[in-house]
C-alpha cells in the first residue's frame, strides 16, 4: 500500500482537500474536508495496542487534511495528550463500565449540529463504545465500528460475566446502527459475519513505523522474547509448558517475558501467577523484566533472536509488526492473523497448543543466528512494503469518502458480501 504522489499541487481552498484521481497527469479536483471523530477507551502507555495504532491512524488521517478529534476517557491524567486528543472525565459507577456523561453529551451535540461526517469507534464492552451509536442518531454522521479483537470466538466466550448482560442491552443495539465495520484482518471480517452483521466491512490492517535499526547488543546467550500485555489470552501458560520441554536442549538460550498485567483498573495478578508457575515447573533461564517502552522496547526486539506470540486470539497483534520492523523473525500461533509470516519467509505460523509450539521451537531454535537474521530482514522489508501508515491512512480516507458518497466506486478493500 502506498499513497499517490502529488507533485506541484495547488493550495486547497479553506475546508477542502486536494485529491489526485490520475497520478499519470496529476489532474486535481477539490474534495470537501472531512470532519471526523474517533472514540477510543484510553490513550496511555499501558492501554496496549490502541495507544499506538489508533493514535497513528488519526495522525495519518490528519496528514490527509481531515479535521479530526480523538475522544478518549481520562483514565490517567499524567498521559501525554496531543492537540487533537480530547479527554473526558469518568463518571459515577464502576470504572470498568467506562461511563462518561460529558463524552455522551459532547458527541450528541456535535452530531446534532452537523459537526461530524464520520464517527469512528474503537473497542467494545464499555459505555464509551455505545455513545457513538446514540450520538449518530442525532445527525447524519456515518458510523464506523472497529471491534479490535472483541468479536473473536475466544474473546466472546471469556472475560467478565457482565458481557452476557451488556451485549443484549447495550452493545448489540449500538452495533446494529453501524454504517460500516473496520476489520484489521480477514479473520476479523469472518468474526463480524459470524455474528450476523451484514454491513460493509473495510479490511484495513494496522500500520507500523520503521525506526532506524540500532546495533544488536546481545551477548553469547540467545533470546526467545515475548513482549506485550501479560494476559491469559496471550497463551503464556502454553509458552511456559513448551519451555519446560525444551530448556534442557538449548542451554545457550533464555526466555524473556516482558510486559505488565496492569490495565486501566490496576493489576490482574496474572504476572505473579506466571512467576509462581515458573518456579513450580522448575524453569531455568526465564526472565520477567517488566514493561519496556520507547527505545528500551525497540532494543529488546532488536536483541532477540526470535519473537514468540502463542495467543489464543488476536485481531492483529501489533507486537508482531513491531518485532518484524526491527528485523526479528516471529513465531506466532494461528490465534493471530499472521499467515503472511510463512509466505514472506519471515517466521512461523503454528497451530494452537503446547505440542505444536514445542515442536516448532525445537526446530527453529536450532537454526544459526545468520539464518534467523536473514528472515528478520525479509520481515522488515515486508513491513515497509505493505504496512506504511501513509498507505493505511489513504485506505481509511477513501473508505470514509465512499461512505459519504456512494456514487463513488467501492474501494477494493471493502467487502459488501
Amino acid at each position: 500500500m502506498s499513497a499517490p504522489i502529488i507533485e506541484a499541487a495547488p493550495k486547497p481552498e479553506p475546508g477542502y482537500d486536494i485529491k489526485c484521481f490520475d497520478c499519470g497527469n496529476c489532474a486535481f479536483v477539490w474534495v470537501r474536508q472531512m470532519k471526523v471523530v474517533h472514540v477510543v477507551p484510553g490513550i496511555g502507555e499501558e492501554s496496549s495496542g490502541p495507544t499506538y495504532s489508533v493514535r497513528r491512524l488519526c495522525e495519518s488521517l490528519i496528514a490527509r487534511q481531515h479535521d479530526l478529534i480523538l475522544a478518549t476517557l481520562a483514565w490517567d491524567r499524567s498521559a501525554e495528550l496531543s492537540g487533537f486528543i480530547k479527554a473526558f472525565p469518568i463518571g459515577a459507577g464502576p470504572r470498568r463500565l467506562g461511563r462518561s456523561p460529558s463524552m455522551c453529551r459532547w458527541l450528541a451535540d456535535r452530531c446534532a449540529t452537523g459537526a461530524v461526517d464520520i464517527l469512528h469507534n474503537h473497542g467494545m464492552w464499555q459505555m464509551n463504545s455505545v455513545y457513538p451509536a446514540w450520538a449518530a442518531k442525532r445527525g447524519n454522521a456515518q458510523l464506523v465500528y472497529s471491534p479490535r479483537g472483541a468479536f473473536s470466538e475466544w474473546a466472546m466466550q471469556h472475560g467478565s460475566g457482565a458481557k452476557k448482560i451488556f451485549w443484549p442491552l447495550f452493545q448489540l443495539p449500538a452495533l446494529r446502527h453501524a454504517t460500516c465495520f473496520h476489520a484489521t484482518a480477514e479473520s476479523e471480517y469472518d468474526d463480524i459475519r459470524r455474528l450476523g452483521f451484514r454491513q460493509p466491512v473495510a479490511i484495513i490492517p494496522n500500520g507500523i513505523d520503521l525506526h532506524d535499526l540500532p546495533a544488536r547488543t546481545s551477548g553469547p546467550q540467545r533470546t526467545l522474547l515475548f513482549l506485550g500485555r501479560i494476559h491469559p489470552g496471550k497463551g503464556l501458560d502454553t509458552l511456559l509448558s513448551a519451555w519446560r520441554a525444551i530448556q534442557g536442549h538449548f542451554p545457550d538460550w533464555k526466555l524473556v517475558i516482558a510486559g505488565t498485567d496492569h490495565d486501566y483498573y490496576g493489576s490482574s495478578g496474572y504476572l505473579d501467577k506466571l512467576k509462581a508457575d515458573a518456579l513450580l515447573l522448575e524453569l531455568k533461564r526465564v526472565e520477567f523484566p517488566g514493561p519496556l517502552h520507547g527505545g528500551e522496547k525497540l532494543q529488546a526486539y532488536r536483541n532477540a533472536d526470535i519473537y514468540v506470540l502463542p495467543s489464543h486470539s488476536e485481531n492483529f497483534a501489533m507486537t508482531v509488526a513491531e518485532a518484524l520492523s526491527m528485523g526479528t523473525p516471529a513465531l506466532v500461533s494461528k490465534g493471530a492473523p499472521w499467515s503472511g509470516l510463512e509466505t514472506n519467509d519471515a517466521g512461523w505460523w503454528v497451530d494452537l497448543g503446547p505440542e505444536p509450539l514445542t515442536a516448532c521451537l525445537m526446530s527453529v531454535m536450532s537454526q544459526p543466528r545468520e539464518l534467523l537474521a536473514s528472515m528478520g530482514d525479509r520481515g522488515r522489508a515486508w513491513m515497509q512494503r505493505d504496512f506504511s501508515w501513509e498507505g493505511i491512512g489513504l485506505c481509511m480516507s477513501e473508505t470514509y469518502r465512499w461512505l459519504r458518497d456512494r456514487t463513488l466506486p467501492v474501494p477494493a478493500w471493502v467487502r459488501l458480501n
